[in-house]
């Protein structure tokens, strides 16, 4: 088992990582009765994009003998309706700029083709940014 969800009443869960007992809640936004004061079940989603991407770089970074400790990302989720859904994530890397043209590539691609990346319906837009300005 990965987690196990529990569902606290209004609108709420507890989240908990099995393994590690690492616990976050999620709340339903604003927009969909709930008080959004927490990550909404479909933000996890896009952060996870996020999380995801800058994961795989830090292990292909590490194999190319790249520090990336520090990088940041930045996601806006944009949700449809009618189904009610994620229409596209937004997502702006922020990477040293002191890395060479071909690891850049490398880099790229890496993050591009996490496993988040490649579970998320085809449907959503995605809109990724790379910035090497750290």
């Amino acid at each position: 088992m990965t987690s196990k969800v529990t569902y606290e009443g209004e609108l709420r869960t507890t989240c908990l990582h099995v393994r590690s007992g690492n616990e976050f809640n999620t709340d339903a936004p604003v927009d969909n009765n709930g008080l959004g004061q927490a990550f909404s079940p479909t933000d996890t989603v896009a952060t996870g994009l996020a999380s995801c991407m800058l994961t795989m770089m830090g292990i292909k970074a590490r194999d190319l003998e790249i520090d990336l400790k520090g990088s940041t990302a930045e996601v806006t989720k944009h949700m449809a309706t009618d189904p009610r859904r994620i229409a596209k994530i937004e997502v702006t890397l922020e990477l040293p700029a002191d890395i060479s043209e071909k690891h850049r590539k490398i880099l790229v691609h890496t993050a591009n083709t996490c496993p988040v990346h490649y579970s998320l319906h085809p449907d959503i837009e995605k809109l990724i940014d790379f910035r090497w300005t750290k």
